[in-house]
């Protein structure tokens, strides 16, 4: 059985605060009790990010995972070697978006083919990832079409609320326009099929509602919740699932945080984000949910914070929670 699974972590925008988040986490010891770390990325970018925290540690370059010695006080990195060492920290850089996208193209690569069991990604800036010449909204979208994966999700936790999205980066307008039963059945189930294997028996699932009170009987909206969110709520809930709502949306994250539900599908970007961040922001975990081949990957629940990246302000607490996230999910085998 793998007790402590590969995780391979993507460095992100060297531009932010990506390669000092990594150092300060990967110098906690109890995050090699769980896993064995090998970053993806830039061992130049990283010895920076180790002189301004005043880190100790060694890294060791590597090729293949196999050679990664995996134990505290050194950073095993496959170095793709893509950044100048002097890339300025805080300003969007075509170089810096494009790498970040290579890190996550190899970590996909290395995930297909065994090395790896589960990716734990750091922030990337989309800004910096379209100078780069590569249009996604984000990680999610690009882990989505590396596994040609069409239905997934993101679902955000922490240790009080998971939240899972029908809708991620667009536009509120677009956002809603996307919704229809379908999809919201697929996210139902998404939802489900997660829950139940992390251990959760018979997963309770609510769905928020798009308008103010979930329109209120015909008062707010044009009867959204009725022909995208109800039709999909019915079925699913006729196929066993134990799934209820729309739920207003100003009350139902309270609700799940209080213990009635287990996870809350939310609406769209902000709906979610907000109820997540305000339970938890430093404990926040992004995992990407449905991906083809059983794929893993966790992530930071925040930005690449341009505005502190090299002042060794950052906080390592939600990559150390994204870390411990991607061990807890990882899959087990004989």
């Amino acid at each position: 059985m793998i007790k402590r699974p590969v995780i391979g972590i993507t460095m992100g925008d060297a531009a932010g605060i990506g390669p000092e988040i990594i150092v300060k986490a990967l110098e906690h010891k109890s995050i090699y009790g769980i896993c064995r770390p090998v970053v993806i990325g830039d061992t130049k970018l990283l010895e920076r990010a180790a002189s301004i925290t005043k880190s100790k540690v060694i890294f060791n370059n590597i090729e293949k995972v196999s050679e990664g010695k995996f134990n505290i006080g050194t950073i095993d990195c496959i170095n793709m070697d893509l950044l100048p060492s002097d890339l300025p920290f805080g300003e969007l850089s075509p170089l810096a978006g494009d790498a970040a996208f290579k890190f996550i193209k190899k970590a996909v690569e290395l995930a297909k083919s065994g090395e790896i069991q589960v990716i734990c990604t750091a922030p990337l800036n989309k800004a910096a990832l379209h100078l780069g010449g590569h249009m996604y909204p984000g990680h999610t979208e690009i882990l989505a079409h590396l596994t040609e994966t069409e239905d997934y999700s993101m679902m955000l936790t922490t240790p009080k609320l998971k939240v899972i999205h029908l809708t991620t980066h667009k536009g509120l307008i677009d956002a809603i326009n996307s919704i229809n039963p379908e999809r919201t059945y697929k996210v139902i189930n998404l939802a489900n099929e997660t829950l139940k294997s992390a251990g959760y028996e018979n997963p309770r699932i609510a769905v928020a509602g798009i308008n103010p009170h979930c329109g209120e009987n015909g008062m707010f909206g044009y009867g959204e919740e009725e022909e995208k969110l109800i039709p999909a709520i019915e079925k699913a809930t006729s196929e066993g699932v134990n799934v209820s709502g729309p739920y207003p949306a100003d009350t139902v994250f309270f609700r799940a945080i209080r213990g009635e539900f287990d996870i809350v599908i939310a609406c769209y970007h902000d709906q979610g984000h907000v109820a997540v961040k305000v339970s938890g922001f430093d404990d926040g975990v992004n995992i990407t949910v449905g991906l083809k081949g059983g794929l893993i990957r966790t992530s930071v629940d925040h930005g690449t914070a341009f505005d502190i990246a090299g002042k060794n302000i950052a906080d390592e607490k939600s990559m150390i929670a994204a870390l411990e996230a991607a061990a807890e999910l990882a899959p087990k085998e004989e």
